[in-house]
């Protein structure tokens, strides 16, 4: 994974340093050194150094000679999160949504061709697919996703979309780009999407754009639920208006909070003779 820098300032031993964080998942929770060494594409003395330095730091620990994150790699994602004011506007919201509709609420943003799950309130129900804070699935396979897509430019699109997927999903052959283009335009003009049983068997969503105070798409919220126990009609008809108004409410707070008059002046320190 490493070595994809062209520019004079391009730091390697940073982004190997962070292709060996990328290389744990939900799937990889416990590696040893080699498992990371071939999955980050680095020599073993080499991933050997990288690790030693990130359990120094705190962010990975050994157990039996093998290697695992620890919790401190939050810090890194939840600082943006944190930095955007969105969770804690979305929080309380996405909690009473789920509490009205009974199922699982998330949110995420665009990161290349996948989303990227940044804040979650979830019920224990069996769904195909685990999902936690941090969590990438192809774009256009999802209803988050394809909300997402929809708000891009043509030429944002077609950037997009040539970009691989780095979520470690087989690609999906389910529709061709053209037919893409047509449902991402449709969910533009009715502001949300559906996603049936595309990501996974069993899994179904729809989600709704959240917006920042410029009116700009920064994030998509949804509803999941299991197929087998709620059909299209029920999502549609009793879940999707109480998604489109929460994720209103949000857009709404979230503008107010951009808008406050709130500005951080460094603290000077005067000297006395």
């Amino acid at each position: 994974m490493a070595g994809r820098g062209a520019g004079p300032d391009f730091v390697e031993s940073l982004a190997r340093g962070l292709d060996v964080l990328a290389c744990f998942d939900a799937d990889h929770r416990t590696m040893s050194l080699s498992e990371v060494a071939t999955a980050a594409g680095l020599a073993r003395p080499t991933a050997r150094r990288l690790l030693l330095t990130l359990e120094e730091l705190g962010f990975v620990r050994t157990s039996d000679g093998a290697f695992q994150l620890t919790p401190k790699v939050l810090t890194l994602g939840m600082a943006y999160v944190g930095s955007l004011g969105l969770w804690d506007i979305a929080k309380p919201h996405l909690e009473s949504l789920v509490t009205r509709t009974g199922e699982s609420s998330s949110m995420a943003q665009l990161d290349g061709s996948d989303i990227v799950y940044v804040a979650r309130v979830s019920v224990p129900k069996l769904i195909a697919l685990r999902v936690d804070i941090g969590t990438r699935f192809p774009a256009a396979q999802t209803s988050q996703g394809k909300v997402l897509l929809s708000a891009l430019s043509p030429a944002q699109l077609a950037d997009v979309l040539a970009l691989p997927s780095r979520a470690g999903l087989p690609p999906y052959i389910g529709r061709t780009a053209d037919q893409l283009r047509d449902e991402l335009t449709e969910i533009r003009a009715r502001g949300w999407s559906l996603a049936d049983e595309e990501l996974a068997p069993g899994v179904r969503s729809v989600a709704a754009p959240v917006r920042d105070g410029t009116g700009t798409v920064r994030a998509a919220m949804n509803v999941t639920v299991h197929a087998a126990e709620t059909t299209v009609d029920t999502l549609l008809h009793d879940h999707l208006p109480q998604l489109l108004r929460t994720a209103g409410d949000v857009s709404a707070e979230w503008a107010l909070w951009q808008s406050r008059p709130h500005v951080e002046i460094e603290q000077r320190h005067e000297t006395t003779a």
